[in-house]
């Protein structure tokens, strides 16, 4: 399979007729100013240069503010720099990114025109309470409505939900997941919810009316909606906000989170603590004491399932008493694995004997 590469165009801000109580897009994107057509084409000429691997699919996303929402002569002109790349046979597709509020029939024949492929939407929750309260400025038959028109104009659909929105819960985040996979999207984004320098949530955080999920609640919900999504054959692009020099620990000088779940490897607490649950699962089935379990996956899981800094390893040694051993196999395939106990405790027992 060729390696798939994303050439991010942000256009922060633009288009966006909200301010959203947790949105401040300069410092989430990273970009300090509006993007002009030739910055585009700079951004776009810089990865291509950058890709070796000429066989590789390649994307060009306008990801950052609503780009349906912006000027249709700025949009006209971005999607016709990406479309050039497209007809000189450089990239294969074009992605965007836009407010549910934005789509209709007009617009999708004018993104149909440039050979658009994929249009993510901003979801956020299927609750009208909490979109109100997160002052989005629509509600979820918005949501449904976009989502029926993008799919019936033959684009790929894809969702952006938050948990730990204000006053939103476990259960609020479920039933989103749920609504949304009614609405079958090809792939969904789960973004735990930050407090951003500059933004009316951390008005509310310093006010103390608003608190934040912690890192261990926000990987036990998204590992919940990952596999809801997961098991609907949904793919699940990305778990949390893209590590930047903006977005980052809280404790750096340069950061502009104030607080909550951030953690640089995020994604990867939440993949390994499924890994995690799926180990313990099987050892919890054997009417024995178990001493040692192996697992072997595709290379390219053994990260996870040996946890960020070998946290699965450490957890299992010091609630278990078990010993982890990953091994690779590339036949397996990714997310797949083979789990065996390779010693219980009366082998342990047997080989310890004087």
């Amino acid at each position: 399979m060729n390696k798939e590469y994303v050439i991010p165009v942000f256009v922060p801000h633009l288009g966006c007729p909200n301010d959203c109580i947790f949105c401040n897009q300069k410092s989430i994107s990273g970009q300090k100013k509006n993007v002009t057509k030739e910055e585009a084409k700079k951004i776009i000429d810089n990865f291509l240069k950058n890709i070796k691997d000429k066989d590789a699919k390649k994307e060009i996303a306008f990801f950052g503010g609503s780009f349906t929402g912006i000027d249709e002569n700025v949009q006209e002109e971005l999607l016709q720099v990406a479309y050039e790349y497209i007809e000189k046979g450089e990239v294969d597709s074009i992605r965007i990114s836009t407010r549910p509020d934005y789509i209709n029939k007009e617009i999708l024949k004018r993104l149909k025109k440039y050979k658009v492929k994929t249009i993510e939407l901003g979801v956020q929750s299927a609750n009208d309470y909490i979109l109100g309260r997160a002052n989005r400025g629509h509600t979820f038959k918005d949501v449904e409505k976009a989502s029926k028109l993008i799919r019936w104009y033959g684009f790929n659909l894809g969702h952006q939900m938050m948990v730990g929105l204000p006053e939103s819960n476990r259960i609020d985040e479920i039933n989103t997941a749920k609504a949304l996979i009614k609405l079958k999207p090809k792939m969904v984004r789960i973004y735990p919810v930050l407090v951003i320098k500059g933004t009316k949530l951390e008005k509310e955080y310093n006010e103390g009316i608003y608190e934040p999920l912690s890192i261990v609640q926000a990987v036990e919900s998204c590992k919940q909606l990952v596999r809801m999504f997961t098991d609907k054959k949904i793919e699940v692009i990305r778990v949390g906000l893209q590590n930047t020099d903006e977005i980052c620990n809280p404790g750096n000088k340069e950061s502009e989170v104030v607080a909550g779940p951030f953690h640089p490897a995020f994604g990867q607490l939440v993949e390994s603590s499924m890994w995690y649950d799926a180990i313990v699962e099987k050892i919890k089935k054997l009417n024995v004491k178990v001493k040692e379990v192996e697992v072997t996956v595709n290379p390219i899981d053994a990260n996870n399932v040996i946890g960020h800094k070998k946290e699965n390893v450490i957890k299992l040694k010091d609630t278990y008493e078990v010993d982890l051993i990953v091994k690779q196999d590339e036949k397996i395939k990714q997310g797949k694995s083979k789990i065996e106990v390779t010693k219980t405790y009366n082998d342990f027992l047997e080989e310890n004997k004087e």
